[in-house]
């Protein structure tokens, strides 16, 4: 056989090979991970709460806000909220949190703020000693986003985007090797789409009302953008305004947000059902982490009685479509990770104090 020959025949072998590959990645489960900072259980199932929304201490405009908000059911105004999670989720996947159903979904962690949060999240366990503050501080413990990522198969698959400048020292972006954009951080690289370039060239531009927390339409179109181009098979965004503009006391910037962060998510969910990497095989799960007090709604913490009440949402490829969970039941942050896991056909991790969810998937 003339070499020339053989060169081609290796040359295709490996073309094969690589198309094959790619296929089979194609067809893998994808996961897209969200979390909306500090967003109560509260309005995500009835909508705006009647005495904040009436309240002026709050609201600087009342009126406004009430055309936009109010409704006379909590059905009626979680609609008006959150019209894609109500609109389209609940048929196509699983609400847990309504705890006036007794559908009660909580943080194990005894410190009910951001840091412990996400990280009892992001790695199936609370750690109450080691991880006990929000100071800019590498993780000790390894997150299910860098057990994925040290899977040779995954490696270079998984990335993640925070408004919170906390989130690369949770992740431990250091250590792990994972993409973080995170912050007031720039889209980097040499072949940055136009859309990147110009979010880049408008974030310093735009000013955020916090020092740590960019504006979170910065942090989902960074990420859009980067599943554009890479196609990252687990994903992790972290939108924050919610929980700053609580702790701001602005409950008409707090309802806004949650408004916009709905149509956000909407957006990716859309995107990833045209692409063909990402359609019909990709999950969403969307949590929070940590809740706010009922009637200290600005406040959370291990003496704020509901910041331990969260919620958390499934929908995606094959996912049941229980919608609204109306019977008792017990579920905790510390099953997000292990569920993810076991999405992902990866060995169960036996330090994770939680378990994965039941009744996903079809």
């Amino acid at each position: 056989m003339k070499r020339s020959t053989i060169i081609l025949l290796a040359f295709f072998s490996v073309f094969l090979y690589g198309n094959a590959q790619s296929l089979e990645n194609n067809k893998r489960q994808k996961i897209v991970l969200i979390t909306l900072d500090g967003f109560r259980w509260q309005e995500l199932f009835t909508g705006a709460d009647k005495k904040l929304i009436n309240c002026k201490k709050y609201v600087e405009d009342t009126a406004e806000l009430k055309e936009k908000f109010w409704r006379n059911t909590p059905e009626e105004r979680r609609i008006a909220l959150m019209p894609f999670f109500w609109n389209e989720i609940s048929k196509m996947g699983q609400l847990h949190g309504n705890r006036n159903y007794e559908s009660v979904v909580n943080v194990s962690n005894a410190k009910r703020f951001s840091y412990p949060g996400y990280n009892e999240i992001l790695t199936g366990s609370a750690d109450d000693k080691r991880v006990d503050s929000n100071k800019k501080v590498n993780n000790p413990n390894i997150t299910v986003l860098e057990k994925i990522n040290n899977d040779s198969n995954y490696k270079g698959k998984v990335a993640a985007f925070g408004s919170w400048a906390v989130i690369p020292f949770i992740i431990n972006e250091e250590r792990s090797g994972i993409p973080v954009n995170a912050g007031f951080e720039e889209a980097n690289g040499s072949d940055l789409s136009s859309r990147e370039v110009f979010l880049n060239e408008l974030q310093s531009k735009v000013p955020s009302p916090w020092g740590s927390v960019r504006l979170d339409a910065f942090t989902s179109n960074y990420a859009l953008e980067y599943m554009k181009r890479e196609h990252p098979e687990l994903i992790f965004l972290s939108y924050g305004e919610t929980d700053d503009f609580a702790h701001d006391g602005n409950y008409q910037a707090y309802l806004k947000s949650a408004h916009s962060t709905d149509a956000l998510i909407k957006e990716i969910w859309n995107f990833t059902q045209k692409d063909a990497f990402y359609k019909d095989n990709t999950i969403f799960i969307i949590s929070t982490d940590h809740g706010r007090g009922s009637k200290r709604w600005r406040r959370h913490g291990s003496n704020v009685r509901g910041s331990e009440q969260v919620w958390l949402i499934v929908f995606g490829n094959n996912v049941q479509a229980l919608g609204e969970i109306k019977s008792k039941e017990q579920l905790y942050s510390n099953q997000i990770a292990p569920t993810i896991l076991k999405l992902l056909k990866q060995q169960n991790d036996p330090e994770m104090k939680g378990k994965p969810l039941s009744n996903l998937k079809k």
